[in-house]
């Protein structure tokens, strides 16, 4: 990660040996001579790390007080540089938040080896515990600072799918131990120049050059998809997905782990924020989401056009086929109730279709055919499918592509929970 530091000192001689003596393929230095220039440059780009002098228009004790109340994701490390070596001055400094203080004139490789302290410490503060990547903070930072940047780079948004019900088959254990082999292999592809860090337990950043994106999205989900079998039992790998039991006697399928991934290369003028840009990546990388296995989409959001559905409408709509007229009624009621909009039609050629169906089997499991035709549709690739039933026939059932077998009968608060549960797998 490339660690950046802003040099505020009217001093051109000595801010250029400075500057010469702590840059290296890590660290990007810049100097400011101009106080107003440099506060801007601040709350812009917000550097790592600031060497101040005494040489500029105010003193260093306001400098540091001014820096600490101005907003910014992380509070850069400041460095104060003076010709004074009173203790007083010293103490005064430190304590309206200057992080070090050294008097002029410096042991240059005591100026550098304080440096180098000061930016490891910062790095590993902001590490996360499992993957040891940067976090948050570090991503949405680096994100400012490609959006500012003269030089075009793509950015990756990388998703690992389904993972909760992973943990609920094999562990929090099993989880930590898939991801991190997943870090592995993504690092082992990266360039000097990349950045890889972590929004959260499960959506990676990768900002990297604009002409490799599109051949590391490829890498990266067809090497996980080659790995993966390797974090499953024998009995799951060969049934093709992962069974969630319940106490109840429900069963539900759940899909394996995949890698999902969006990508915008390089085109930002139209995302004025960190915000906007994540928010972009979110949107993406949901229109890699296929029915089974890693996918990724460089830059798809520009395909949409009327008519496409949204996420919401998705989730809250519901399709029941139920051949009980009093039982479909009741349904319908208490979902109703609920919040949702209830269907009994759908036409598999539209696009907009329902984020929860729920289906009876038949007397002789007749409509699983149906179920599989959906479940190979395109236009289903965001649906769960909910089949009630008195023929227990649990496997027949999942293998059909089915994502809950709920046997018939069942408490209406029962089913309520599972659609609830569902509804959080499509989001």
């Amino acid at each position: 990660m490339l660690s950046k530091i802003l040099i505020i000192d009217k001093r051109k001689e000595l801010s250029t040996k400075y500057k010469k003596n702590i840059e290296d393929a890590d660290t990007s230095v810049t100097i400011s001579s101009n106080l107003k220039d440099a506060i801007n440059d601040i709350q812009v780009y917000e550097p790592d790390m600031i060497i101040v002098s005494d040489s500029i228009d105010t003193s260093l004790n306001e400098f540091c007080e001014q820096i600490r109340s101005l907003t910014c994701n992380t509070r850069p490390i400041i460095v104060a540089l003076s010709k004074s070596a009173d203790s007083g001055d010293r103490i005064l400094v430190l304590d309206s938040g200057a992080d070090d203080f050294l008097s002029e004139p410096v042991n240059i490789e005591e100026f550098k080896t304080r440096i180098k302290a000061h930016l490891r410490r910062d790095i590993e503060l902001n590490l996360d515990s499992k993957t040891l990547l940067p976090n948050k903070k570090i991503v949405e930072k680096s994100l400012k600072r490609m959006l500012r940047s003269e030089h075009s780079q793509a950015v990756l948004l990388i998703g690992i799918e389904n993972i909760e019900s992973y943990r609920r088959v094999y562990s929090d254990i099993a989880v930590d131990k898939l991801i991190q082999t997943f870090i592995a292999i993504t690092k082992s592809s990266l360039e000097p120049d990349d950045f890889l860090g972590q929004l959260n337990e499960t959506n990676f950043v990768l900002i990297t050059n604009v002409y490799r994106a599109e051949k590391l999205a490829a890498f990266l989900t067809f090497a996980f998809d080659t790995v993966a079998p390797k974090f499953y039992s024998e009995q799951d790998a060969k049934r093709g997905y992962m069974l969630l039991k319940s106490d109840r006697l429900a069963g539900m399928r759940a899909n394996f782990v995949s890698v999902q991934i969006g990508g915008i290369p390089g085109n930002y003028e139209h995302i004025n924020s960190v915000e906007a840009l994540i928010e972009r990546l979110y949107s993406v990388k949901k229109t890699a989401k296929t029915p089974g296995g890693s996918n990724y989409i460089i830059d798809r959001m520009k395909l949409t056009g009327e008519g496409s559905n949204s996420l919401n409408s998705v989730i809250n709509n519901i399709y029941i086929k139920e051949p009980d007229e009093s039982l479909a009624l009741l349904l319908r009621t208490t979902l109703e109730l609920q919040g949702y909009d209830v269907t009994e039609n759908i036409n598999p050629e539209d696009s907009n279709q329902p984020g929860i169906l729920i289906i009876d089997s038949g007397d002789n499991l007749e409509e699983l055919e149906f179920c599989k035709q959906i479940k190979c549709s395109p236009n289903f690739v965001n649906s769960k499918i909910i089949v009630t039933t008195s023929v227990h026939n649990k496997a027949a059932i999942l293998d059909s592509g089915v994502d809950l077998y709920l046997p018939k009968p069942y408490e209406l608060s029962d089913l309520i929970q599972w659609i609830e549960y569902l509804s959080k797998q499509i989001i």
